[in-house]
C-alpha cells in the first residue's frame, strides 16, 4: 500500500530547526512519507542526514521583500506539482502558498506558528511592511480548522483576535544521552573558567546579546560563549574588539542539535534575556531554555511569563530585573560564586527533565496528524 505524503514547508534552511525536524518525526511513526521543504542559503551547513526527503531551495535573494516574493511564489508551484495528502506550513511566511495550494487541491492544511509573527522586531518597526504580513494572517487564519502555536500565552492572543482554537506544542527537545559528551579541551573550551552560555539560531537586536558582551567587562575568571547565529553578532564581534574582550567571549558557528549539546552540556550557567520590547518577545518560550534544562544548566532569564513560569516552578535559575551590563555581571557573579545554590538549580533540572519530555509533548501532535494518516 502506498505511502500517504506529508509536504512541511518553512522558510529557514532546515538545519538547526528542532521543532520542524521533530514534527516531521511524528509524521513518519503515523506512516507518513514525509517531505521536508525550506531554502539553501550561500553560508548554509551541510545538511544531516534525516530519516526523511528534504529539499533547500536556492534562491536569488536571500533577504528583503524581493526574496519573500520568490519564496513563496516557488514555494507555491513546488506544493503545487508535487502529489500530497498533507501540508504542514510553519510559521506566517509560509502560509499564503500553501493555503492557496490547499484550496485548489483540496489537500488538508496544519498551520504551526513558531512565534507571534506580526509582533517581531523587525515588523513592529516597519509598519509598512507589518501591515502586509497581518493582512495575510486575518485573511487566512480564521479560515484554517487545524492550527499550532508554541505555549498558552500565544495561543490566547490568536484565540481572541481570530476566534480559532490553536492547541499548544511547546518547544521540547528530545533526549539526548549526554553521559559521553566531548570534553572542553576537546571542544576549545577553557577547561580553568566557568563558562556562560548563550545559544541560539536566532541571536537578533533585543535578546539582550549586546548587554551579555558588555557585562564581561565586570566578570573574572568566566567565559560567554555565544553559539548560533543571527543579525546581531556583527555587532557583537565589533563591542568585543572595542572593549578588549577577546579573552572573555567566544564565538561558535550555529552548529547540528547534535552538536550543540555538546557544548550546552559544558556550561555553568545558561542564558536566555530577551527582552519585553515586544509581544513576541514578551510570550516567547525558546528552545535554548528546554535545551538547558536536558543539560542540567541552571538559567539566568528574563522574567518573562513563559520562563518564569517554568523556572520558578522547578527551581532551576534567577532572574534579572533589568538590562544595565552590571547589573548583569553581579547576578552572574553571585551565582557563579555560590556552588551549592548553582547545585541545587542543576539538582532540580533533573526533575523538570523529567517532565518536560518530547515523549508527553508529542502526543499533541499525534492527536492532530493521525486523522490525516
Amino acid at each position: 500500500m502506498k505511502k500517504k505524503r506529508a509536504i512541511i514547508s518553512v522558510i529557514n534552511d532546515l538545519v538547526t530547526d528542532q521543532r520542524v525536524g521533530r514534527t516531521a518525526s511524528v509524521l513518519a511513526d503515523l506512516g507518513f512519507e514525509v517531505l521536508m521543504v525550506g531554502r539553501r542559503k550561500f553560508d548554509s551547513p551541510h545538511m544531516p542526514d534525516r530519516a526523511y526527503e528534504t529539499l533547500r531551495m536556492r534562491l536569488l535573494w536571500e533577504k528583503g521583500p524581493l526574496f519573500y516574493a520568490e519564496f513563496n511564489i516557488r514555494l507555491f508551484f513546488l506544493l503545487l506539482s508535487r502529489p500530497a495528502e498533507l501540508l504542514v506550513s510553519n510559521d506566517l511566511d509560509t502560509l499564503l502558498p500553501n493555503y492557496l495550494v490547499h484550496k485548489l487541491k483540496r489537500i488538508p492544511v496544519v498551520y504551526d506558528s513558531h512565534e507571534y509573527f506580526t509582533a517581531t522586531p523587525e515588523l513592529v518597526n516597519r509598519p509598512r511592511v507589518q501591515r502586509i504580513w497581518k493582512w495575510i494572517e486575518k485573511t487566512i487564519v480564521p479560515k484554517l480548522t487545524s492550527c499550532i502555536t508554541v505555549n498558552a500565552s500565544i495561543a490566547n492572543l490568536f484565540e481572541q483576535e481570530y476566534h480559532v482554537s490553536f492547541r499548544i506544542v511547546r518547544n521540547i527537545p528530545l533526549k539526548r544521552d549526554l553521559r559521553e559528551i566531548p570534553s572542553r579541551k576537546a571542544l576549545g573550551l577553557p577547561e580553568e573558567k566557568k563558562i556562560i552560555l548563550m545559544q541560539g539560531s536566532g541571536i537578533n537586536v533585543q535578546r539582550g546579546a549586546e548587554e551579555a558582551v558588555e557585562a564581561m567587562q565586570y566578570i573574572d575568571n568566566a567565559l560567554l560563549l555565544i553559539v548560533g547565529g543571527g543579525d546581531v553578532l556583527p555587532l557583537l564581534q565589533k563591542k568585543v574588539n572595542e572593549l578588549s574582550l577577546f579573552q572573555k567571549v567566544k564565538f561558535v558557528s550555529r552548529q547540528s542539535p547534535e552538536n550543540l549539546a555538546s557544548y550546552t552540556a559544558n556550561a555553568d550557567i545558561g542564558l536566555a534575556i530577551d527582552k519585553d520590547t515586544n509581544i513576541n518577545y514578551r510570550y516567547s518560550l525558546p528552545n535554548k531554555l528546554f535545551d538547558y534544562i536536558y543539560a542540567g544548566v541552571p538559567v539566568l532569564a528574563t522574567p518573562l511569563v513563559e520562563l518564569k513560569n517554568i523556572i520558578q516552578q522547578y527551581h532551576i535559575g534567577e532572574f534579572i530585573d533589568n538590562h544595565d551590563p552590571k547589573h548583569i555581571a553581579a547576578k552572574l557573579e553571585n551565582m557563579l560564586q555560590d556552588e551549592s545554590r548553582l547545585a541545587f538549580y542543576k539538582s532540580n533540572t533533573q526533575l523538570a527533565a523529567t517532565e518536560l519530555n518530547w515523549e508527553n509533548e508529542k502526543n499533541t501532535l499525534i492527536e492532530i496528524f493521525a486523522p490525516y494518516a
